[in-house]
C-alpha cells in the first residue's frame, strides 16, 4: 500500500483532533448551559447600565454582539494560545513532536473543534439577548457580514496558533498571560462600546486584535444608522485590514511552530515539565 499524501496527513490530523472537541460538547451539555448563562448575565449588566443612562437602543445591540464574540477570545486563550503548555504538563507534548504530522495540523484541528463549540454559545447569547431585549437589526449587506465574521475567525484563530508558540516558550507563565490578556483586550477592542469612544490613535493600535476590527465591521452592517458616527474605519477597509491579518497570523505562526517544534527535536528541552 503506498503511504498516505502530506496534505492527507495534514487533512486526517486536522479532523481527529477537531472530532474530540465537537463530540465532548455533546457529552457534557451542563458547560453549554452555564457557557450560555454566564455570558448573558455579564452583558445584561451592560445593557441596564446603558438603559439606566438612556442611551440610544441601538447600544443595548453593541453589547450583545461583544458578548457573544467574548466567547471566541476566551477560546482562543485557553484553548488555543495555552494548549501546548497544558499538553506538556500533561505528558501528551512529546506525542504531537514526534508525530509524523505539523503541530499547525493539530492546533487547526483544535481550533475548529472548538470553533463549534463556541459558535453555538455565541449564537445562543445573540438569539437570547435579541429576544429577551426586543433588539432591533437592520442588515446592510449579508455577504459582507459573513466575510467579516469568517476573516475575523481566521484572523483570531492564527493569533492563538501563533500565542501558542510563545506561552510554550514562557512555560509557567502561560497561565498568567492568559489572565493578563483577557480583560484588557475587553477593553481596547471594544467588546461592549464603539471602539472610535478611545480615539483614533488607541483604536488604530487595537487593530492588530482582529476583534477590534470584526467588531467594528460587524456593528456597521447591523446598526447603520448609530454606527454612522461612532464608525471607526470604512467596512472595506476593515475587511482588507483583516485578510492582511489573516495571511500575517497564519504565515508567523507556521514560522513560529516550525522553530519550536525544530527546537524541540534538536535541544530536547520544552517536553520537560515544570519548564
Amino acid at each position: 500500500m503506498s503511504s498516505p499524501s502530506r496534505w492527507e496527513i495534514f487533512r486526517r490530523t486536522v479532523m481527529g483532533r477537531a472530532y474530540p472537541r465537537v463530540v465532548g460538547m455533546q457529552r457534557e451539555r451542563s458547560w453549554l448551559f452555564f457557557d450560555t448563562l454566564l455570558p448573558l448575565l455579564q452583558v445584561s449588566a451592560f445593557v441596564f447600565i446603558y438603559r439606566a443612562i438612556q442611551a440610544p437602543p441601538e447600544f443595548t445591540g453593541f453589547v450583545v454582539l461583544g458578548g457573544a464574540m467574548t466567547a471566541y477570545w476566551l477560546n482562543v486563550l485557553w484553548s488555543m494560545a495555552a494548549q501546548f503548555y497544558w499538553e506538556k504538563e500533561t505528558g501528551n507534548l512529546e506525542l504531537y513532536i514526534i508525530a509524523p504530522t505539523s503541530l499547525m495540523a493539530i492546533l487547526l484541528g483544535m481550533a475548529i473543534g472548538g470553533m463549534v463549540g463556541t459558535t453555538v454559545r455565541a449564537a445562543a447569547v445573540i438569539t437570547l439577548g435579541l429576544l429577551i431585549f426586543r433588539i432591533e437589526v437592520s442588515i446592510v449587506s449579508v455577504p459582507q457580514l459573513l466575510g467579516v465574521f469568517l476573516l475575523t475567525l481566521l484572523a483570531l484563530y492564527g493569533l492563538g496558533m501563533l500565542f501558542s508558540s510563545l506561552f510554550l516558550l514562557y512555560g509557567r507563565q502561560a497561565s498568567h498571560l492568559s489572565n493578563l490578556l483577557q480583560e484588557p483586550v475587553f477593553l481596547v477592542s471594544g467588546f461592549y462600546f464603539p471602539v472610535r469612544a478611545l480615539g483614533f490613535i488607541p483604536a488604530l493600535g487595537a487593530s492588530v486584535i482582529p476583534i477590534t476590527l470584526g467588531l467594528d465591521a460587524m456593528r456597521q452592517l447591523l446598526f447603520p444608522t448609530m454606527m454612522a458616527q461612532f464608525r471607526f474605519l470604512d467596512v472595506r477597509i476593515e475587511l482588507g485590514a483583516l485578510a492582511v491579518l489573516s495571511i500575517g497570523f497564519l504565515w508567523l505562526a507556521r514560522r513560529a511552530l516550525s522553530y519550536m517544534e525544530a527546537l524541540s527535536r534538536r535541544e530536547g528541552r520544552l517536553t520537560i515539565r515544570g519548564q
